[in-house]
This record gives structure tokens, C-alpha cells and sequence, in this order.
């Protein structure tokens, strides 16, 4: 129980066990809900040994843990007793209620809603992805046969991640919205059910079922979950207990499953169409300029949780288009210059040899693809170094919006790790060369430009040094 001690002094100053609302985790942040944000000890949360740094909003205490998340979380849970049921009878709803919703809270509550429902698939989306790119690339250059039972078996890997996606979304969004998971998940093996997505001429009761292949999709399934949520809450108060355990979710999957095949999967579908387009639009008519600067705002998205907000578009766009020319791309450059401008900050740290090494894997985190640790364990401490990142990240944005970089596969951490994802599928290697040139250009800028800054700031501390020293000794 590596996190043990940290686990004690998070408890002892978020007001106690009692003032938890709920606990879970992403990538590399362990999320904590609490009743009551004024019994949280911001102070002391700040510098704890094992945590990378703190993070408040919302009414959520968030740990920057890194890649050992998923250990922090046990341990946390452990040490806590913490029940994962909650109880929602014992919501701090008074300061729910004072919170001044502006615009910053509705972007947080996207956010981290969208964090916690897609980060747990995250792993399966890395996994189907990068064997679907290993696949395109044995079947073009190492002779391996489209109909060899080796092609297949990959094949199937990579359909389990992506084409299964409303199953896993769906059990993570009713987890999310305090659901039986295995409700959402139910739904969304409905919708991928072979005897439903695509197939023409459905009704329901005489009224028409619109064809729409559900692999893959995201909206159906997620707003197909919210309406369960309140479908449930109605449910609950209406059918007496005794029946409750039998008659609710049959009654549940009898109204949530004909609305979402009959409303909310055309709607989805309409959307993703729309969001194809203007996809298609943003990078034709300004991909020079709107590529270098989301490259650059990448990170923020990142530190308040819109990364996963905006996957969707990236999913949307390899499904009509086949392609996705932003939200990979974005991602991928960003984080290459997160990562090599945490090289430059260990480098300049190289004095302390213990802080340098932790600092360089950080930077070699951020290469792959998890940039967390780097941005808040060498980068936020340190404001100028976040200038190089964004030099960098815009340099290779620059690169890859004028000569429109792709990614043709959709997955989460994009890094050094996915370089694969952008190789076209018939093989042609120009897009491959692309997101390598890319690669580099991004990593040296923001590597020289991140030390340069660093040395110049050094530099001018000594000379005002030097400065008050003289005036001192006259």
C-alpha cells in the first residue's frame, strides 16, 4: 500500500469519511467528491509525498497521482472505508445550490463529466488502436493476407474496442450518474446488437425506427443513458417496493430503449453529420491557424478536462469522414511538446540529480502520450517553461496544418506511442512522414526554445543579484 500515508492525510483534511460524496479516478488524477467544499484543508493537500500536485473545483478534490492512479485509488479506498454505493440522501445540496454558475462551471461540469466516462475505456480505445495501425502496417509492408486468421484475430481486438463502444460508454455514464451500471450497458448492447444497428425497414408499434449503425457512436448511447436516469428517478418513487426489484427495469428498458432507437439515434446521427462538415470546413478553410493555436491551448484542455469533451468530434470524424484532421492531431503535438519541455526543465535542474531523473521521466511520460505528470510536476511551477511548450506546440502545429496531418484512427494518449495511428490504410507513406517531420520539428522547438527561455531567465536572477550585492556593498 504504497499511497497509505497520503491516503490518511487526504481523509484527515477533506473533513473525514463522512464528507465524501464519491471517489474516483482518470488517467493520473484520483477525484474526490465532497458535501462540504469549506471542510476541505486546501493547504495541506497541496505538497503531499506521493501526489504531483492539487487540484479544486467543483466540489472535487483532484490528486495528480500519475500512471499509479489506479493503486492510489485502492489504497484510498482501503484506508478510508469509504462504501462506493451513494447515498444521495446526504448531498450538500445548500452549496450546490449557492454556486454561481457561470460560464467556467458549465465548462468544468462538461469537463469532468466527460473525464469520468470516457477515462476508463481509455486503455481499450490505446489498445484496438494501436493493433488496427500494427495491422494496416503487417498487411502492407510484411506480406501478412487481409484473410489470414492472424488479420482476423487482430481485426477482432480492434472491433471489440471501437465497435463495442456504446457497451463500455454505457456502463461508465449510469456508473457516473449513480445508475446500476449494468443498465447502461444493456443498452448499449442493444444498440450494437446486430439485430438492430444498420438494419432497415424496423417499427415499433407501427412507428418507423430510422437505420443508424450504432459501432462506434457516442451521443445515442449517452443521452440514451440520461433520459434512463430520470426514467429510473420517476420509476422509483411510482412502483411500490415490494415489486421494485422485478418491474423497474423492465419498465425502464420498455420506454429509454424505443425513445433512443426512435429519437435520440437520428438525432445523434444528424449531429455527427454536422460536426463532420464543420470539421471539414475548419481545417480547409484555416488549418494553418487553427491547428497551431489548439495545439497550444491543448494543455488547459487538458488540466481542466475538455480533452475528453471533445473526443467525440474526433470519433465523428473517422466515422464520416475516415479520417480525423484535429482532435488526435491536436492532442498528439501537444503533448510531444509537453514532454520535451519537461526534458529541458530536468536538464536545467541537472545540479539535483534525484529531482533531474524524476523530472526526465516525466518528460518521457509526456512523449508517450501522459502528459499530466509533466505539466504539473515541471511545467505550471515554472510559467516560462510553459511558453517553450506552446513556441513548440505551435511550430508543429504550424507544420501539420498546412500540410493537413491525419490521424486515421481514434484512441486516447497520443504520443510517440500512437505514431502508427497515422499511417494511411492502403500504405502510402506521406501522412506517415508528415506526423514524423511534425514530431520532430515540435520536439526540437519546444526542447530549445523551453531551455533558452530557462537559461535567459537564470541568467537575468544573477544579474539582478549581482546588482542588489553592489548597491549593498557602496
Amino acid at each position: 500500500m504504497k499511497y497509505m500515508e497520503m491516503s490518511k492525510k487526504v481523509v484527515e483534511n477533506i473533513g473525514g469519511v463522512e464528507n465524501i460524496q464519491n471517489v474516483g479516478h482518470c488517467a493520473t488524477r484520483l477525484r474526490i467528491n465532497v458535501k462540504d467544499e469549506s471542510l476541505v484543508n486546501g493547504e495541506a493537500l497541496t505538497n503531499l509525498d506521493g501526489s504531483l500536485g492539487y487540484v479544486f473545483k467543483n466540489g472535487q478534490v483532484q490528486l495528480i497521482i500519475g500512471a499509479n492512479v489506479n493503486e492510489a485509488y485502492n489504497d484510498f479506498v482501503k484506508i478510508s472505508g469509504f462504501s462506493t454505493q451513494v447515498d444521495e440522501s446526504t448531498e450538500h445540496t445548500e452549496l450546490k445550490e449557492n454556486k454561481k454558475k457561470n460560464f467556467m462551471y458549465y465548462v468544468n461540469l462538461v469537463g469532468g463529466f466527460s473525464a469520468e466516462i470516457f477515462m476508463p475505456i481509455v486503455p481499450a480505445l490505446i489498445t484496438g488502436g494501436v493493433i488496427l495501425a500494427a495491422n494496416n502496417f503487417m498487411i502492407n509492408y510484411l506480406g501478412v493476407s487481409p484473410e489470414s486468421g492472424t488479420a482476423t484475430i487482430i481485426l477482432a481486438i480492434f472491433s471489440a474496442a471501437f465497435s463495442m463502444l456504446p457497451i463500455y460508454l454505457g456502463f461508465t455514464t449510469a456508473k457516473k450518474l449513480n445508475l446500476p451500471p449494468i443498465m447502461g450497458a444493456f443498452l448499449g448492447a442493444i444498440l450494437v446488437s446486430t439485430s438492430i444497428s444498420g438494419v432497415e425497414g424496423l417499427d415499433f408499434f407501427g412507428i418507423p425506427v430510422t437505420s443508424v449503425d450504432y459501432s462506434g457512436s457516442i451521443l445515442p448511447i449517452v443521452i440514451g443513458v440520461g433520459f434512463m436516469y430520470y426514467i429510473d428517478k420517476y420509476l422509483d418513487k411510482l412502483i411500490p417496493e415490494f415489486i421494485k426489484y422485478f418491474l423497474k427495469p423492465f419498465l425502464t428498458m420498455l420506454i429509454v430503449v424505443p425513445f433512443t432507437l426512435i429519437v435520440f439515434g437520428p438525432i445523434g446521427t444528424v449531429l455527427s453529420t454536422h460536426v463532420g462538415n464543420f470539421v471539414v470546413w475548419l481545417m480547409d478553410s484555416a488549418g494553418f491557424i487553427a491547428l497551431p493555436v489548439l495545439s497550444a491551448l491543448y494543455p488547459y484542455m487538458v488540466m481542466l478536462g475538455l480533452d475528453k469533451a471533445i473526443m467525440p468530434i474526433g470519433f465523428n470524424a473517422v466515422a464520416t469522414l475516415g479520417y480525423d484532421p484535429v482532435v488526435m492531431v491536436m492532442g498528439f503535438i501537444s503533448n510531444l511538446a509537453v514532454g520535451a519541455s519537461a526534458l529541458a526543465v530536468s536538464r536545467s535542474v541537472k545540479e539535483n540529480k534525484e529531482k533531474s531523473g524524476a523530472l526526465f521521466s516525466f518528460g518521457l511520460t509526456g512523449l508517450l502520450g501522459i502528459t499530466e505528470p509533466a505539466f504539473y510536476g515541471a511545467l505550471i511551477g515554472r510559467p516560462k517553461a510553459l511558453i517553450g511548450t506552446a513556441i513548440g506546440a505551435a511550430a508543429g502545429g504550424l507544420v501539420g496544418g498546412i500540410f493537413l496531418l491525419k490521424s486515421y484512427v481514434m484512441g486516447g494518449a497520443p504520443g510517440l506511442f500512437t505514431l502508427l495511428f497515422f499511417l494511411a490504410p492502403d500504405g502510402t507513406m506521406g501522412n506517415m512522414i508528415l506526423a514524423v517531420i511534425t514530431a520532430a520539428v515540435t520536439i526540437g522547438v519546444s526542447f530549445v526554445a523551453t531551455k533558452v527561455i530557462l537559461r535567459q531567465d537564470v541568467k537575468k536572477k544573477q544579474l539582478k543579484e549581482e546588482i542588489l550585492t553592489t548597491s549593498e556593498n557602496n
